[in-house]
């Protein structure tokens, strides 16, 4: 793949993800807000400190919110697509869109609910602030660690299809992932500072909401970027004036 190609990918998934940060922003805004709102007032209700707000709360679910998820998609977006210069037509003989949806569940699948089943997001009202630098650290821990087995597994898999063939090769790597991933969960150290009477359902609701964000930024990111990438890889023929049809340049 020549270096033209690759910008012109790069700028592609640049736009994706600019495009699916649309798509989580409303997600966000219509699942995650009324959550974050319900778990600071329950903060309230049960904290005798009364901080100063440097940033209004309506600044922070609009502006704020808009800029962090808008800035985050590009930079993905840009990362997943030099991903995808290197991953396509090395992990099997898939087209462009296949690819590109292959690797945004993947990346979904590593980058985020592996870490995410591990430490789970917390809603603000939540998690010790003196620990905070400790569970982030964690968290990109088990981030770091969850990609890593995931490319290792992706070799894994390669290596042992010529011998098992190509669907018990990926058995095989997928069991591996998830046995090497399990012993991890077991050796890091586990993080509960949810208090006890912290509403359950409000807990799960703001949970799965976050885990929504990103399954739509994720999946429309794939999407997009396929469809933009298929365009671009493999453009259809051209018609002339006259109605006939002229294959596309290659």
């Amino acid at each position: 793949m020549n270096s033209a190609t690759v910008r012109n990918l790069l700028v592609r998934g640049m736009l994706a993800g600019l495009a699916a940060g649309v798509l989580a922003l409303v997600a966000a805004y219509l699942l995650g807000e009324p959550s974050v709102d319900r778990a600071i007032a329950f903060e309230d209700g049960h904290s005798h400190e009364h901080e100063v707000e440097v940033v209004s709360r309506s600044l922070q679910s609009t502006a704020g919110l808009a800029t962090g998820v808008l800035v985050y998609g590009v930079a993905f977006g840009g990362i997943a697509a030099l991903a995808y210069c290197f991953a396509l037509g090395r992990v099997g003989r898939f087209g462009p869109r296949a690819t590109a949806l292959l690797l945004s569940g993947c990346a979904l699948l590593a980058v985020y609910v592996v870490p995410f089943l591990k430490y789970p997001a917390n809603p603000p009202s939540v998690g010790d602030p003196d620990t905070i630098g400790k569970r982030t650290t964690l968290y990109f821990l088990m981030m770091l660690l969850s990609v890593l087995l995931a490319v290792a597994a992706t070799l894994l898999g390669k290596r042992l299809a010529p011998g098992l063939g190509t669907w018990w090769a990926t058995v095989t790597a997928v069991a591996a992932f998830a046995v090497a991933v399990g012993v991890a969960f077991a050796f890091l150290p586990v993080v509960n500072e949810v208090p006890r009477d912290f509403p359950a359902a409000l807990l799960w609701r703001f949970r799965l909401s976050a885990l929504a964000i990103q399954s739509v930024l994720w999946a429309g990111f794939g999407l997009l970027f396929g469809e933009l990438a298929e365009r671009l890889l493999n453009p259809g023929p051209a018609t002339t004036a006259g109605g006939r049809t002229v294959p596309a340049a290659r």
